[in-house]
């Protein structure tokens, strides 16, 4: 039997939207949480893990609060020395810097620069920081064999960002996205961040629609903005057994 993590991005996927729906699968908390605060930059932020109601579904909803209002915008190399000297385990180590290396391959592609000179901006920031690294640290605490997504909303429109407005999905989110399956839609609004992206596409072994495995747990992760249809990721986690096959 193999055990699976399958992300059905309903509405698109956000960091903490990911953070949300695995927390919401009852995970502990406070492990989780004392694993975080090995980052050592507790003095950055706080967050705040609360249950919340979405189109009457019941899930949960992470909120990391910036400590000062001034963002950190770092390098790659600044980014993998925080993960690096942290005393986290190594599996999730390794996961959130190919996260990171995700968005890095990203940025630099889209700005015409290489890796190591990345500046990066929102996903450098302490928020995306904690996100990106909570999500590997609850991956490594489920410890699945496979992980799987559905096939990824991208939104319409246009956002504004550090670099000005951009279209929506932003360049280096669709950037991330290559290899992925998307798929396109009127939802105006950016529902697929960058770090969103960067988790699906790095961490799933593939991105099906149709798929079939016995389900164990769920959980769903609720999003802040508000959209025609519910904006929340679920995740599934279930066993596929030997008789039971996936369709791509």
């Amino acid at each position: 039997m193999e055990k699976i993590l399958y992300f059905d991005c309903i509405s698109g996927i956000s960091g903490d939207m990911t953070l949300a729906a695995l927390l919401d699968l009852g995970l502990d908390r406070d492990k989780f949480l004392n694993e975080l605060s090995k980052l050592n930059i507790d003095d950055e932020y706080e967050i705040k893990i609360e249950d919340k109601k979405e189109n009457g579904i019941q899930g949960t909803d992470v909120n990391v609060i910036l400590k000062n209002s001034n963002h950190h915008h770092r390098h790659l190399d600044d980014i993998y020395k925080i993960i690096e000297t942290s005393n986290i385990r190594e599996n999730a180590k390794k996961l959130a810097k190919d996260i990171f290396m995700e968005v890095a391959m990203a940025e630099a592609k889209v700005h015409g620069t290489t890796i190591d000179k990345v500046h990066f901006h929102e996903v450098g920031a302490t928020d995306s920081i904690v996100d990106i690294v909570g999500t590997a640290i609850l991956i490594d605490m489920l410890d699945v064999d496979k992980i799987y997504s559905s096939i990824i909303p991208i939104g319409s429109g246009f956002v504004k960002c550090d670099h000005g407005i951009m279209p929506v999905p932003a360049p280096a989110t669709l950037e991330i996205l290559k290899g992925a399956k998307i798929k396109l839609n009127n939802i105006k609004g950016e529902i697929t961040t960058p770090t969103g992206a960067a988790i699906v596409k790095s961490l799933s072994d593939d991105f099906l629609e149709e798929y079939e495995f016995e389900i164990e747990k769920i959980g769903y992760g609720m999003g802040k903005k508000k959209f025609d249809i519910p904006n929340m990721l679920r995740v599934i986690v279930g066993v596929k057994k030997k008789t039971m096959w996936f369709t791509k």
